[in-house]
């Protein structure tokens, strides 16, 4: 483990953020003039070892960005990061000495899901626009004091749901909602995506060392490490990841809640599912069903990991493009989707099957529209930094932190239920027929690859019973303490309700 960058303290981060933001004017009405029709927007990166790759590669396709600064605390993919650029470039491993830079007007976020709130708010504290992947939290709470913090700094925040930026999609939502299809019955979404084993280790393992690793964990717990692999791997543990709910599935749900036209949390919440198929070291389910109760319809989001039928290789994620492509043939689908999203009416149902195109079919499968678009969310992040029109942002923070909550909303529901013979689950779904026949799907699943729920049960989720409007659970105060987490300074969460935030 290396630590190249003295220790900053929050207080010297405030005030070196504060000054920098002063030094710059950044306010709406100096924006425009500085950095409007007549500057380029300075972006840095912030994340590089996964779509932080994609987020450097769609900034310099973009006219009048310049790409200023990289940040990561691995200093051998920062050192990738930057060759890959070129010159030109600044480059960081503390974030929060990037923030300080008065030479960056906006930064975009490609970080663990456990760094996303805190590096987004400390962002606007400082004076930066952002442009944060999904889920734009970690939990409950701290997304919502992001989108407070959004507000309280008057900072444009785009959450990184790239479908809602394609106009096939956003045709296809405004032409069901018009009731071209009747009343919708259910929404669903789909990640029915391969995910082997990440393998299972005797004990911590070694960081590597290139990487800062009290920088990396951030607000997590400074914990040994306990997975073969650390990048990527985390999304598959709590401290840092949310599983494919939150990894693949924010995309599906928001997707899904998208076009029921619900503009916050659901009346209830229950999960089935649990890590099945094999022993590792990840602690997320690998096969889950997530259904939210909402007035219009239910939201329905299933998780499979796991193959169509058991296959010769199990282990890891890794591997050639065509490698990848094999085992996702090998998967299940629902309605011809494996990855997207299912919304059935009372006359059709419109299938999404790639992220900015859908089709629209009758009772009898008939054809009946179709929608195509392509993707410009950083585009169109670019295009609000200038105009300072929030309102014309496809994927406004406010909405990011909504679909990301039913996210955590599923993974609180199973990590405080219990494990449960297939009898007593089936018991409990039976009165809900949207989930009782997913789950009957699911038993099927599994046991086409072998898994016997009455050996290896799955977990039934604690019902939760949610206060939308507070953003709160009822009578569930076990499951209550999941909405948030225990940070470890100096990587807290500010609490915007509080006097000392």
């Amino acid at each position: 483990m290396t630590t190249s960058i003295p220790p900053c303290s929050r207080r010297t981060f405030l005030k070196a953020s504060a000054l920098a933001a002063a030094g710059a004017a950044f306010s709406a009405r100096s924006w425009a003039q500085v950095a409007g029709a007549n500057g380029d927007v300075r972006v840095a990166v912030v994340g590089l070892n996964g779509r932080g790759k994609n987020h450097v590669s769609s900034l310099r396709a973009i006219p009048g960005v310049r790409l200023v600064a990289l940040c990561d605390p691995d200093s051998a993919v920062l050192r990738r990061a930057a060759e890959s650029v070129g010159g030109g470039v600044k480059t960081y491993r503390d974030i929060r000495l990037l923030l300080a830079s008065p030479d960056v007007d906006a930064i975009t976020i490609a970080m663990p899901n456990h760094w996303h709130s805190l590096a987004a708010i400390w962002a606007c504290q400082a004076g930066k626009d952002v442009y944060v992947e999904k889920p734009v939290s970690h939990t409950v709470w701290e997304g919502r004091q992001l989108v407070t913090a959004a507000a309280k700094y008057g900072r444009i925040v785009q959450a990184g749901t790239q479908i809602r930026s394609g106009e096939g999609l956003r045709e296809a939502v405004e032409w069901v909602r018009a009731g071209n299809l009747g009343k919708i019955t259910a929404s669903r979404g789909f990640c029915y995506k391969f995910r082997g084993s990440i393998g299972l280790t005797a004990g911590p393992q070694p960081v590597p060392e290139t990487v800062d690793y009290d920088l990396w964990c951030g607000p997590a717990p400074l914990a040994p490490l306990r997975r073969k692999r650390l990048h990527y791997d985390w999304h598959w543990v709590w401290p840092t990841g949310d599983g494919d709910v939150g990894n693949q599935g924010i995309h599906q749900m928001d997707v899904a809640r998208w076009f029921l036209g619900e503009p916050g949390l659901p009346r209830h919440t229950l999960s089935v599912g649990g890590r099945l198929g094999y022993a590792d070291d990840g602690e997320t389910p690998n096969t889950q069903v997530v259904i939210h109760d909402y007035p219009t319809a239910p939201l329905i989001f299933e998780v499979r990991g796991l193959p169509s039928k058991p296959v010769a290789e199990t282990a890891g994620d890794s591997g050639s493009a065509e490698a990848a492509g094999a085992r996702a043939s090998l998967m299940d689908n629902y309605h011809g989707v494996s990855v997207g999203n299912v919304v059935d009416c009372e006359g059709g149902s419109v299938v999404t099957a790639s992220y900015f195109s859908a089709t629209a079919r009758d009772r009898e499968g008939k054809v009946v529209k179709e929608f195509r678009g392509k993707d410009r969310h950083m585009a169109n992040f670019i295009d609000v930094v200038r105009s300072r029109k929030e309102a014309d942002l496809y994927g406004p923070v406010g909405e990011g932190h909504v679909s990301s909550a039913l996210c955590h909303l599923g993974s609180i529901s199973h990590r405080a239920g219990r494990a449960a013979d297939p009898g007593q689950t089936l018991e409990q779904v039976r009165g809900n027929p949207p989930l009782a026949e997913a789950y009957g799907r699911l038993v099927e699943h599994l046991a086409a690859n072998g898994v016997d729920l009455a050996k290896t049960p799955a977990t039934l989720g604690l019902p939760l019973r949610v206060d939308a409007r507070n953003e709160a659970l009822v009578g569930s105060p076990e499951a209550a303490l999941l909405l948030t987490r225990e940070y470890r300074e100096p990587y807290r969460v500010p609490d915007f309700a509080s006097r000392t935030a």
